[in-house]
């Protein structure tokens, strides 16, 4: 038996807003972990239990091949993954909603108005299947990162992207013209679970009778 198939292994976020809240979840269990450095493994130090620290997109792509047993991500990275992974607990920390917003001086001013028009994204299957369900036809631009920029460089006439506080939007003169869906950091497990393994881990974040 190798040391792989020893441990627990859950995918966390290497960097990024949620890695935090995480961590403090995973600790609120009991379990305990060095501080990771640049190490992607980090070992539990009081449970055969490990993380792996990933990039927030690819957490889905590792649980659902079983590298991962489990991983802690935003159900909004999900669902645009089109994943289908079992949630095990929603966590109540990360809360955002994926949103349309468009500039505040702009004609846009709901989702029918986006007709024809250009919007910035990292959500290209979520935004697409949204649209698709509203019977609005739009040019998707796809974005990784910083979508708040694009009208004002006039890459794009609207945006689409996650909001938290809506502080962002406001100093980049945008407004919500729709909400997508609401989200929050989830537990997902691997199809692939190892039953002997994870019932273990699956005890500490099962409120006793």
């Amino acid at each position: 038996m190798n040391q792989r198939s020893k441990k627990t292994r859950i995918a966390l976020q290497k960097t990024g807003r949620l890695q935090g809240p995480s961590l403090d979840f995973l600790r609120s269990l009991g379990l305990k972990f060095k501080s990771n450095g640049t190490k992607l493994i980090s070992p539990c130090l009081n449970a055969d239990i490990e993380i792996l620290y990933v990039r927030n997109s690819d957490i889905p792509q590792y649980v659902k091949s079983g590298v991962a047993d489990y991983g802690i991500v935003g159900e909004n990275v999900l669902i645009e993954k089109k994943s289908r992974l079992k949630i095990i607990k929603r966590l109540g920390f990360g809360k955002c909603k994926l949103i349309i917003a468009a500039p505040k001086n702009s004609d846009i001013k709901n989702i029918d108005d986006l007709s024809e028009e250009r919007i910035a994204t990292s959500y290209l299957n979520t935004l697409k299947g949204y649209l698709e369900e509203k019977c609005v036809s739009a040019s998707l631009v796809e974005i990784n990162g910083s979508v708040e920029i694009c009208p004002f460089l006039n890459l794009s006439d609207a945006i689409c992207d996650i909001a938290q506080t809506g502080q962002t939007l406001k100093e980049n003169d945008l407004r919500i013209i729709d909400k997508i869906m609401d989200s929050e950091a989830v537990l997902v497990r691997s199809p692939f679970f190892n039953k002997l393994m994870t019932d273990n881990f699956e005890k500490l974040i099962t409120p006793k009778q």
